[in-house]
Parts: structure tokens; sequence; C-alpha cells
């Protein structure tokens, strides 16, 4: 009975963790990595979502946006089978399309171009975070496996 009721709160359940390279490159368009996935107890997981979230913001005090971007998605099939006590390794391919803007066009085309685009970026203060989120379907578990791990993406 305890036993149902840690993994019903996700105690004892599926732990998700992802392996991927240090240095990605955005012109690759793909990230290769693993998924680790662990239990204390016997499981099952259905299906493995994963997507990459861009975290673009821009501006500075009041003025300051924030928006979300989704460069790319992919849906792991299951059913996936976890034995207690062991580690299960699954290796994935996340393609994703960058998203470039004006500045960033010019600053890949024109070399010129590139340090006065880098001082408006830094003046407008410009930046951009990266993320893979992973959430798995699993049964009997009310709140299901989330991981987000920020990446660092290179130009």
């Amino acid at each position: 009975m305890f036993r149902k009721v840690k993994k019903w709160l996700g105690i004892d359940g599926v732990k998700i963790d992802v392996d991927v390279p240090e240095e990605i490159f955005l012109r690759e368009k793909k990230i290769s990595g693993w998924l680790i996935i662990e239990s204390k107890q016997d499981s099952m997981i259905q299906k493995i979502r994963m997507r990459l979230v861009e975290k673009y913001s821009r501006g500075r005090g009041q003025n300051r946006l924030i928006d979300e971007y989704e460069l790319g998605n992919i849906l792991l099939e299951g059913p996936f089978y976890i034995s207690g006590e062991t580690v299960q390794k699954i290796p994935f391919d996340l393609p994703f399309t960058p998203l470039l803007s004006k500045m960033d066009q010019w600053e890949s085309t024109n070399i010129l171009m590139q340090g006065l685009v880098k001082s408006a970026k830094w003046m407008r203060k410009v930046s951009s975070e990266y993320r893979i989120e992973i959430e798995a379907d699993v049964p009997g578990m009310a709140v299901s496996p989330l991981v987000q791990k920020p990446i660092d993406l290179l130009i």
C-alpha cells in the first residue's frame, strides 16, 4: 500500500535525466544524446515527449520583453519497460529549426556587419537561452516526470 502511494506521488517512480554534448551548434539543426531512465521498482513508460525551447529576451527594466519559441519536438512511442534498480539508456535525435532574426541573418552572412550587430544586441540587451524539456507518460503516477535541462547552443 505504502509503495503504491509513493509511486503515485512520484517519490519512488521513474526518474529521467538527459545526457547531451557540451557543445551543440545551431547549424547542425539536430541534438543527439541519451535519455537516462531509472526507477526503484518495475515501471512502464507509454511515451516520452521531448522539445527544444528558446527563451528570447530583449529590453531593459519595465520595457523587458520575453518570448518562448518551440524550435523542435519529437515523440518517442513506447512502451518502455524499466526494471527496478536498473538504469536504461535510450538514444535520441531531436531535430530543430533555428529561428534567426534579421540581425542574426545579417551577422551570419556579412562579416562587416558582425561588430555592428553585436553592439546593437548589447545595447538592447538581447539574449537567448535554450532548454530541453522531457515529459514521460507513466501509468499510475499522478504527476508525470518532467525534466528541464538548460543547454548551450553555439552559433
